[in-house]
């Protein structure tokens, strides 16, 4: 071995050590940009947030309602316009972004309430959609109705169980919704047809005083670009249909001569010979299948919100009463299909695996979920991700005013006498 190797090796490990010493810093940059990115949005977008005065709305329905769900569904098709996307300026220098609001349902000691969650200055677009289709609903200001709770629950007088819900399928396939609760018939009321809510309903109307179950729904109006729902449903449908994909890129002069040089039998710019079908692919659809084509036309065809849904039962220790979480699973069940898709319970307050911590990761993840709810955060706030797709009628499946005999005998604030017109001062557009 040459005497020398030892002395050559020590100076280049010596090299190699000053220059990392130098210049260790220079990945740095690249390394820290994705969250330095992120903290200065979230910094901007805060901002943002502050700005928009949020508040909560309470709307209070007269017993003799009427109304088919088909209205709700107008009224959140309307709540569509609150998509304002920013621009590159409003983006990065006012930290603007999608708005969103949330849909809620609280029962609190057997009494049955609807709120909005919604930006102050957007007020009147939802006034007056809702009054556009319910005129003799009454809409006020009102406290947030989880400010009467205390912030650190799970505590040693209150205990909590609460559940996001996501979808089993893709988010193009869509829920049962209210249009198969019944069969369209002109012998049928509208009151008369099942209610979609109805278990939900009647099992809040059940809660005893000390127990509460609160219903989110987080919402922000989406296109294709903000989530990609559109094309996936769009490539599922033509997987269904049997469609041959589109065209592929068009092939170059210079990858063609490499193919020509590199095989034998290639043919440079062979157009590929399609077979005729006698038959188009629709028509070769069992009855289920066609089904599932149209639901998923159906869904793709209306405005999407991204959503984040979730429910909570909590209450005082001595009148929390557990039975009543069959409540999420009966209401779930009931706007799920197995051709479709279905509204599943997950990241659950419950610890299934034996753990050495297993009190205190439980207690973590219902002090967590609770937040995220009186936050009206997503699932996994400060990150992004998770979030379903729903279309106006499957949201007005899950959030409607009930009519008349789908409204549990007792339990629903509502307001005696119908109001002959909604306030003169409302503003419009």
């Amino acid at each position: 071995m040459d005497p020398n190797y030892f002395f050559i090796l020590q100076k280049t490990l010596n090299a190699i050590g000053r220059f990392i010493w130098a210049w260790w810093w220079l990945p740095l940059p690249f390394f820290l940009f994705r969250y330095a990115k992120f903290l200065y949005l979230w910094y901007l977008n805060d901002e943002f947030w502050a700005k928009a005065n949020w508040m909560v709305l309470e709307i209070k329905v007269p017993k003799e309602t009427e109304r088919p769900i088909k209205a709700m569904e107008q009224v959140i098709t309307s709540f569509w316009t609150l998509y304002d996307p920013p621009d590159f300026k409003e983006q990065w220098f006012e930290g603007k972004y999608l708005l969103n609001f949330s849909l809620e349902i609280a029962g609190i000691d057997g009494k049955i309430r609807f709120f909005i969650y919604l930006p102050g200055n957007m007020r009147h677009i939802f006034e007056s959609a809702i009054y556009s289709q319910y005129p003799e609903v009454e809409i006020e200001q009102v406290p947030d109705y989880t400010s009467f709770v205390p912030k650190d629950i799970p505590n040693k007088h209150w205990d909590l169980w609460a559940c996001n819900f996501r979808l089993r399928k893709g988010n193009f396939y869509p829920i049962k919704t209210y249009q198969s609760f019944f069969e369209p018939s002109q012998e049928i009321k509208e009151e008369r047809r099942v209610d979609p809510l109805s278990v939900l309903l009647e099992g809040m109307s059940r809660l005893q005083p000390g127990e509460q179950l609160w219903f989110q729904i987080i919402l922000t109006p989406v296109t294709g670009k903000e989530n990609p729902w559109l094309e996936e449903g769009k490539r599922e449908l033509n997987r269904l249909l049997k469609r041959p994909e589109g065209p592929g890129p068009e092939k170059s002069i210079v990858g063609e001569a490499f193919r020509v040089l590199t095989s034998k039998d290639y043919v440079p710019f062979a157009k590929t010979e399609q077979k005729e079908e006698l038959i188009p692919s629709e028509m070769k659809l069992s009855p289920g299948e066609r089904e599932i084509v149209q639901a998923i036309e159906n869904k793709l065809s209306k405005q999407g919100f991204q959503a984040y849904v979730r429910m909570v039962l909590l209450g005082k220790k001595e009148a929390f009463f557990k039975p009543h979480l069959r409540l999420v699973l009966n209401f779930s069940t009931s706007v799920s299909t197995q051709h479709l898709n279905q509204l599943t319970p997950f990241m659950t307050t419950k610890i299934v695996a034996p753990s050495p911590f297993r009190e205190a990761r439980l207690f973590i993840k219902k002090r967590m979920i609770f937040k995220r709810y009186i936050k009206r955060w997503g699932y996994y706030f400060p990150k992004s991700g998770g979030a379903l797709v729903f279309n106006p009628e499957e949201i007005a499946t899950l959030w409607h005013f009930p009519s008349r005999m789908a409204m549990p005998s007792e339990g629903i604030e509502a307001i005696e006498a119908k109001k002959a017109s909604p306030p003169p001062n409302l503003p419009i557009g």
